[in-house]
Formats: C-alpha cells, structure tokens, sequence
C-alpha cells in the first residue's frame, strides 16, 4: 500500500526584487534583532577604549578648534557674524555623523557576513544598525552644540525644535548613502578604496568651513544641490535667528527621498545574492 509522504517545507534564503516587498511591517517583526545588532555595533566601537564615548566629542571639538584657527584666525574666511567655535561645529556636527555613518553601514554587511551566511533577517537591518548605533555619538555632540550655543547667547527659541528636525534629516540621508553603499560594496568590492576619496569631495562641497555666500555664482548650484547643505545652514540660521533658506531645504529633502528610494531599490536587486558573494 502506497501513502503519500508529507510534503517538506523548503525555507529560501532570498529576498524579492521589487520595491514593494520592501515592508516596515517586517522590519518592525524583527525590531528586538534590531536592537540586538545596534547594541552590538556600540559595544565594538567603544571596546577596549580608555575614552569611552568620549570619543564621539574628541572628534569634532578638535576640527572645530583646527578649523577655528587655520581658517577662521589665520586665513579669515568670513563666517557671517558667528562666532568661529560655533559656526565650524554647526557643519562638523551633522557632517561627523554622516561621514562616520556612511563609512560604517557600508561595510557593515561585509563585516557580518557569517552571521548573513547563517541564518534569514531582513538584511537591511544590518546597515540600518551601523547607523543607528551612531545616534549615540550624534545625541552627545549635540549636547556640545547646546552648549556652544547658550555661552555664546545664540538664539535657542526656535531652535530647540528646528535643529533637531535637520539632524533627523541628515540621519536619513546616512541611511540613504549607507545602504545604497552596502549592497553596492558586496557586489563591486572596489567602491570601498574609492569611498575614503568621494567622502572628502563631499565635506569641501559641503559648507562646512566656508559660507554659501563666499561660493562665486556660477558654482554655487554645485554646492547647493549637495543634500548636507540645507542641514548646515539651516543650524546656522536658526542659531542666528534668520530665516531658514526654503528651496535649500526643500533640495535636501528631495534629494534625500530620492536617494533613500534609490538605495532601498539597489538593496532589494542585490539582496538576493549576498549569500553567494559574500
């Protein structure tokens, strides 16, 4: 007597290539991984140090006095009103962030591959940890900004709530970059001896040590269609009490959403091979 035998359940390791299946529903099932794998990006970055998470303010607070003295002292590049100390660390803050959070996320399938190899996740939470776990040196840095700002007497009504908003922005735009990055680097392996090269063009396009108005006209869209730029003058003009610069803004969040959408799409095409090239 012949029985037909139970049909085995096979389990694919593999993602599906449209945009679509890109779900927050399953990233929200995974959110405890999630958590799980940002705490553990934090962990590694800070073991075996002396400084701790002082390091997250080292950074920055010695480019901001570099800069302050090459650029602001010896140089004089004209810094609109503001004092030197202030308007260097307004563009070094998000841009630490962003520099850092790319360079992370997008090694950071690279770095778990045996634990890509192992077992199923969405894999995006991986680059969405290593930028994650930089929320920790962002919210202290910005501690020094708050700082920085009532020694200085600067105008901190309105932007308690507008400065907050554009970090939120330039975190968006790191996990644009990263992940779009991540799944590039597993595939073309090249791109990461390359990043190091693209990522100081990016900070001397972003104005960071100069202001937009000392940028000749003929360049400045060149400058201004770089997403970082709205969120650096924007902190700017907001401690200063000025008016935000609408279309710079509007440029940043549409590139960002753009990019975002962009990297989302390059993650779900490659997704489906990691395990083989990684």
């Amino acid at each position: 007597m012949l029985t037909n035998s139970p049909e085995k359940t096979v389990s694919i390791n593999e993602a599906g290539l449209s945009l679509a299946s890109f779900s927050l529903r399953e990233i929200w099932a995974y959110r405890e991984l999630l958590y799980f794998l940002t705490w553990r990006d934090i962990k590694v970055r800070y073991k075996q140090t002396v400084m701790g998470a002082a390091w997250a303010i080292i950074q920055p607070l010695f480019m901001m006095l570099i800069f302050a003295v090459f650029f602001g002292i010896l140089i004089g590049v004209p810094t609109e009103g503001m004092p030197f100390l202030i308007f260097y660390y307004c563009g070094l803050l998000p841009w630490t962030f962003v520099g850092n959070g790319v360079v992370n996320s997008s090694m950071s399938l690279i770095n778990s591959s045996n634990l890509i190899t192992k077992v199923y996740f969405p894999r995006i939470l991986v680059p969405l940890a290593a930028t994650g776990a930089g929320l920790v040196d962002l919210l202290i840095s910005s501690l020094i900004l708050l700082g920085l700002g009532i020694y200085y007497k600067m105008n901190l009504g309105t932007s308690i709530v507008v400065i907050p908003l554009l970090l939120l922005l330039s975190v968006f735009l790191t996990l644009a970059v990263g992940i779009w990055l991540a799944a590039l680097i597993v595939k073309y392996r090249d791109i990461r001896h390359v990043l190091p090269f693209v990522l100081q063009i990016w900070m001397f396009l972003t104005p960071i040590i100069y202001p937009m108005g000392v940028v000749p006209d003929k360049w400045q869209w060149i400058v201004q269609i770089n997403p970082l730029t709205g969120v650096v003058e924007g902190i700017r003009a907001s401690l200063m009490g000025r008016a935000l610069d609408k279309q710079a803004l509007f440029v940043s969040v549409g590139i960002t959403a753009a990019m975002l959408l962009c990297g989302i799409y390059t993650f779900r095409r490659i997704e489906k091979t990691f395990a083989d090239l990684i």
